[in-house]
């Protein structure tokens, strides 16, 4: 079988690529092995897929070199992907912090590619396990567990690391490196936090349990939404956010009540009902097992508000606007929505997504050295890699 083009990989990026690439009079195909197209897409988001945020911009990305995604973000935007969503009659709603999300199921958002990909004629060959990528004269071929295909141009879509029951592997880093590109250290990112066995214990019984915080990293990084206690540790927006910044042995801090201050409300609480317990009062802000937990641990103390010295206000204020918890580890990437790291940007052009080493040879997506935020962010820089490189490829 012989194409123009041939896209490994039929997540976010690898169609939206195909189906520009298609549009331009290319012959395309999608190489995928999994049964259907979009696997990841349509659990994301809780199946109702959040597929783009009105915010984007390349503030919201890390990646080695921070100017590599500017030149896509400008040329395909989060305006450009809702525009398309909206000619084919998508609904959807809005959610805090920018995020759009599907009012039905994020099988539609994969509807959209696939009929995209249809009116491009673009030819889905799923259930396809690419075994070798060899350099030709004329481009690329590859040896699948279904007979050879050959390529003028091979775009590797291929993802991270993630979610390894759909199917994920290293094979797009692998290709990288076959032909010289150069691969930064992948771990998962975007994923709840474990904790050592005797914070596990202090906190048993607190799963499901959910605070508004200000969680900051070691590096200075900070994130205002949820964190949510789980059976083996935290996990939540504002944690999955900050796993991104964290590093193994770090702490992370945490401000319980980013929107207060702890001293001011004592000093009110003291006027309005000198005699309650400091507990009781942080209960009606706190969830109350975890005021308890706070006490038996004895990093609160159990007085009544008017009995509180100047050096018990300090350690409160500390407890409560600086608690800081270290980590053991992370859930890894069975459960994480990312994978950090990957293909070095440095090695591809800004403005194709080709190889500089290997003409022919692109990489967008997941798997180059480029990871999004929490909330949107990540789909939209999948759909403008992708329709950056199908202007190309």
């Amino acid at each position: 079988m012989n194409f123009d083009v041939v896209v490994l990989g039929a997540g976010a990026a690898g169609l939206m690529c195909a189906a520009q690439a298609g549009y331009r009079g290319r012959r395309v195909a999608v190489v995928d092995m999994g049964k259907k197209a979009g696997r990841k897409i349509l659990i994301s988001g809780g199946g109702r897929c959040n597929f783009t945020n009105e915010n984007a911009s390349p503030a919201n990305y890390l990646c080695q070199n921070p100017h590599f995604v500017k030149s896509c973000l400008s040329r395909y935007t989060q305006h450009d992907f809702i525009e398309l969503v909206d000619r084919h009659g998508l609904a959807y709603h809005h959610k805090t912090l920018g995020q759009l999300f599907c009012d039905n199921s994020a099988q539609d958002i994969v509807d959209i590619l696939l009929t995209e990909c249809e009116w491009a004629g673009v030819e889905l060959l799923l259930r396809r396990e690419v075994l070798s990528v060899s350099k030709t004269d004329e481009g690329y071929t590859l040896k699948t567990s279904e007979g050879e295909i050959s390529c003028a141009s091979l775009v590797v879509a291929a993802g991270g690391l993630t979610m390894p029951k759909l199917g994920a592997t290293p094979i797009g880093y692998q290709i990288a490196q076959q032909f010289g590109l150069k691969v930064h250290p992948t771990t998962a990112a975007l994923v709840p936090l474990t904790l050592h066995d005797h914070d596990k214990q202090r906190f048993e019984g607190l799963s499901g349990v959910s605070i508004d915080s200000l969680v900051s990293s070691e590096s200075g990084v900070s994130f205002r939404e949820n964190i949510l206690f789980t059976h083996r540790g935290l996990s939540g927006p504002a944690i999955l956010q900050i796993s991104s910044f964290w590093q193994a042995g770090q702490a992370v801090t945490i401000n319980l009540l980013p929107d207060n201050s702890i001293e001011a409300l004592i000093a009110t609480w003291r006027e309005q009902s000198p005699q309650k317990s400091l507990k009781n009062a942080l209960a009606t802000l706190l969830p109350k097992r975890f005021v308890e937990i706070l006490t038996e641990q004895q990093e609160i103390p159990d007085k009544a508000l008017n009995q509180l010295n100047h050096a018990e206000l300090t350690q409160i204020a500390q407890t409560i606007h600086q608690w800081q918890i270290k980590p053991n580890g992370t859930e890894g990437y069975r459960t994480a929505e990312v994978t950090l790291g990957g293909v070095d940007v440095d090695e591809l052009s800004s403005k194709t997504f080709e190889a500089k080493k290997a003409s022919g040879l692109y990489f967008i997506g997941e798997v180059t050295d480029v990871t999004g935020w929490l909330g949107g962010y990540n789909f939209q820089y999948a759909w403008s890699s992708g329709w950056c490189c199908g202007q190309y490829c």
